[in-house]
This record gives structure tokens, C-alpha cells and sequence, in this order.
């Protein structure tokens, strides 16, 4: 697999990058650790969202906190997950 890293791509080689450095491997290593974490990040993450001991502007703050450039956690009566 390739992945493109050229013209309006080239943020994808500083992503890569920061995962090489947070995982301390190569590329393709790093690459696959993270695809494998966000699915079981992303579940953690809604179980923290739908605790009920937590209030609707706790939930919306740590919504915030964990959105990113690619996923966005929003709060209304249900938990939503938004992935570009």
C-alpha cells in the first residue's frame, strides 16, 4: 500500500511522522498501531461521553477536548460521531 504524501497530501508525511515518534518504530509499524488504536479509542471514548454521573456541559467540554481534524464528538441526546 501506498499513501500518497505529495502536493496537498504532504500533511500526511508530518502525521506519519508523529505517530513514528509516539509509537518509537518505523513507518509501516506506526501506521498500522494507529489504525488498530482509534477504533478501541474512539469506544472508549463514548463510554466516557454516555457515563451518567457526568453533566451535559462536562460531557460537552470532554467532547471538545477529544474532537480532532478527522472526528468530531458532539453532544445532544445521543452521543454522535462524526469521521471525514
Amino acid at each position: 500500500m501506498r499513501i500518497r504524501t505529495d502536493g496537498d497530501y504532504a500533511y500526511r508525511r508530518d502525521a506519519i511522522e508523529r505517530a513514528v515518534d509516539f509509537y518509537d518504530c518505523n513507518k509501516t509499524k506506526a501506521v498500522v498501531s494507529a489504525c488498530d488504536d482509534v477504533p478501541t479509542f474512539v469506544q472508549a471514548a463514548r463510554e466516557v461521553l454516555e457515563r451518567e454521573d457526568l453533566t451535559l456541559e462536562q460531557r460537552r467540554e470532554i467532547a471538545e477536548t477529544l474532537s480532532t481534524r478527522a472526528m468530531t464528538f458532539d453532544i445532544e441526546d445521543e452521543i454522535v460521531v462524526t469521521t471525514e
